[in-house]
């Protein structure tokens, strides 16, 4: 194989962005083969703006089962990203899966299950956030020990602003039946992921889930959740779509200080003795460790969703690594599945949490959710990431 044909199952906003990248040559040896959508209207977008070879189908199993494709990019609603990734494999065709894996974690077990049953398949999930200069740089750091024992970290992540307007876009958007979540589920599973790539599981998760506290919805559009580690280390965590302008600052305290990770820029407080020694051996009270400032050098790349296909790409046809491998979605997954978990009983969490008693819960909203009336926009993610 010397390319790779792709079917894009969803072309709403984000599937139109990655079909974009594909057709403009951005992503070398992969060509776009097929899309699909239930939506006659994004059919007719697609034979009007994308190369006449296209082929189109109103529904993903169709272009699963047509043969047309070596692999999909999934980027439906997120109920169906386990349905389509498992026929998808089962017929052997790799997996490229948008954010989140599933919208619970027994679900998303199910595909990993069968991801398994077929190792020469490549599963990816789409963690363009990962390609991010500034967050490669800061696991390299804390992988390193740069920051010695890590003893806090601290996001606040509110710049994800979203009017009303977003919310009517689609009639599955912002209900338990058709999006399964919030903030936590669409915009959040990016950072849920970050937080655990850099600083591992928490064993712990405290979480307070407001619905639709700023927007018609009747799923959380502010949450405020601490979270605990096997080592002691404690964080705190804090999204939202309702505030303007917003925020997104990441700080990890280690034993070694503290790197600040806000607008593209990393700045490491770096201390010359390890506070933990300092602490024990200082002769007076209230003396800091001496300390520098810092700020980190990248290689400034910052590929998203591009860099992930190309790495998908790469590893299907040389055996290159991934960006992320799709098994690795379970964990952001599970954070906000314990978030949520945390929220409805109003208490503390431990992980591993009851799945089961997680999916029951869920199914309570189902029952009563509701589907909005939608406008059908597709709007244009340019700089929503």
């Amino acid at each position: 194989m010397d390319q790779v044909r792709i079917g894009i199952i969803g072309i709403g906003n984000m599937g139109t962005s990655h079909s974009k990248n594909i057709t403009e040559g951005k992503i070398p040896g992969m060509v776009l083969a097929a899309v699909a959508d239930r939506r006659p209207a994004r059919l007719e977008w697609a034979k009007e703006n994308l190369p006449a070879d296209v082929l189109r189908f109103s529904e993903g199993a169709d272009l699963i089962k047509s043969g047309c494709c070596d692999a999909v990019l999934v980027a439906v609603p997120h109920y169906q990203h386990v349905e389509l990734g498992i026929l998808a494999m089962q017929h052997g065709l790799h997996v490229m899966l948008e954010k989140p894996v599933a919208v619970y974690t027994l679900a998303a077990r199910e595909m990993m299950a069968e991801a398994d049953k077929h190792p020469e398949l490549t599963f990816g999930m789409m963690f363009n956030q990962r390609t991010n200069c500034v967050y490669r740089k800061l696991k390299q750091m804390i992988d390193g020990g740069e920051l010695g024992q890590i003893k806090r970290v601290n996001w606040i992540i509110t710049d994800w602003y979203r009017t009303q307007y977003y919310y009517n876009s689609g009639d599955w958007r912002a209900s338990w039946e058709g999006e399964g979540g919030g903030v936590l589920l669409n915009q959040c599973p990016h950072q849920l992921d970050l937080i655990q790539w850099l600083c591992g599981m928490p064993s712990r998760v405290r979480a307070f889930c407001h619905n639709g506290k700023w927007h018609d919805i009747e799923v959380e559009d502010d949450v405020t959740a601490y979270l605990e580690y096997p080592s002691g280390a404690t964080g705190v965590f804090v999204t939202t779509t309702g505030d303007a302008p917003g925020t997104n600052r990441l700080e990890i305290t280690g034993t070694l200080g503290s790197v600040i990770c806000e607008k593209d820029t990393l700045t490491f407080h770096r201390l010359k003795t390890d506070e933990r020694e300092w602490c024990q051996s200082a002769a007076s009270g209230f003396e800091r460790p001496p300390m520098e400032t810092i700020t980190v050098e990248t290689d400034g790349e910052n590929l998203q969703h591009v860099g992930v296909l190309r790495a998908f790409t790469g590893h299907i046809l040389r055996g290159e690594p991934l960006v992320a491998d799709g098994r690795e979605g379970i964990r952001g997954l599970t954070l906000s599945n314990a978030m949520h978990l945390s929220s409805w009983l109003d208490k503390t969490v431990d992980l591993p949490f009851d799945e089961e008693l997680f999916l029951s819960e869920l199914n309570k909203r189902r029952a009563t959710s509701r589907l909005r009336k939608a406008n059908d926009a597709v709007l244009d993610t340019s700089g929503s990431y």
